[in-house]
């Protein structure tokens, strides 16, 4: 393809990933996903597979049952209505696909609270408390500055998805996404202070300093210095006990500081290549220097 005609149908692709992340209580038509890429059906999915590494319905599912991994952990709703807002027809199908993808039902799941097993004490070399019953390794590190690519997400953070989506649309065409390519995901709200339709984030890959930013996405600095990395191994949508444990354990019994920059995300491994208990992610929390 010539640069002009593969920037082209990164824009169509992304546009359909936004039409995606934003009807996935609803039946989703190829045909009307064509339409909205401007490509003939009989072309369109081979495009969608060929630039994203998935088909549609691989895209869909994997975002419906991320949704419906993050209402049964985060609240206490009827598995029929968690069902019905994640697209599925009904209990038994939302069941079926999430045996198949978490190797257990969505009741099991939830009763259970998490989908790996939990880790172990940190050894005291890597975590500054020392403590016998840490849930997950900390270690401090000195970090670099890195230039990132990154594309504005208002919402809940389990929706950032699509973003990240649209993000690599626009970055592969532009010779962008490398075996180097960073994924991270800036969050700058407070969950707890605000309700999700006023969550802000930003959904980020790492480029170098000659890239500059093209209609939504910009480009921005990420600040380096010290900072508490946690390793968390599971689905996204158990990335919040993390932070809890982060904030509420870790934090006021390690004699550290948080400096005044928001947590960022790096994720390590492709969802799309692995089951959710493979997902590896890494959370930074920023610390004051001393």
């Amino acid at each position: 393809m010539k640069p002009i005609t593969s920037l082209d149908y990164s824009r169509r692709v992304e546009r359909v990933l936004r039409h995606i992340g934003e009807n996935l209580e609803r039946d989703i038509d190829l045909n009307a996903l064509a339409e909205i890429a401007c490509l003939s059906p009989y072309h369109f999915h081979r495009v969608y597979a060929g630039m994203l590494g998935e088909t549609v319905s691989e895209t869909v599912r994997r975002l419906r049952l991320h949704h419906a991994a993050g209402a049964l952990v985060e609240s206490e709703a009827a598995i029929a209505g968690i069902a019905t807002r994640a697209g599925y027809g009904s209990v038994a199908a939302v069941g079926r696909a999430f045996q198949s993808a978490y190797g257990m039902a969505p009741a099991a799941y939830r009763k259970r609270g998490f989908l790996v097993a939990e880790y172990p004490a940190s050894d005291p070399t890597d975590n500054p408390t020392g403590s016998e019953d840490n849930m997950f390794p900390v270690t401090l590190r000195d970090t670099k500055p890195v230039r990132l690519a990154a594309l504005r997400h208002h919402g809940h953070y389990l929706e950032i998805g699509p973003v990240f989506g649209r993000l690599y649309a626009w970055a592969a065409p532009r010779g962008l996404m490398t075996p180097t390519t960073r994924g991270i995901g800036i969050y700058y709200s407070d969950t707890n202070a605000l309700p999700p339709a006023e969550w802000k984030s930003d959904a980020c890959i790492s480029v170098g300093s000659d890239v500059k930013g093209e209609d939504d996405v910009r480009v921005i600095d990420l600040a380096g210095g010290r900072h508490a990395v946690l390793l968390h191994k599971g689905p996204y949508a158990e990335l919040h006990k993390a932070y809890n444990w982060l904030f509420g354990t870790w934090l006021p019994a390690s004699g550290e500081e948080p400096a005044d920059r928001p947590c960022f995300e790096e994720y390590l491994n492709n969802p799309q290549d692995l089951p959710p208990e493979e997902w590896l992610t890494e959370i930074s929390l920023p610390l004051v220097a001393k």
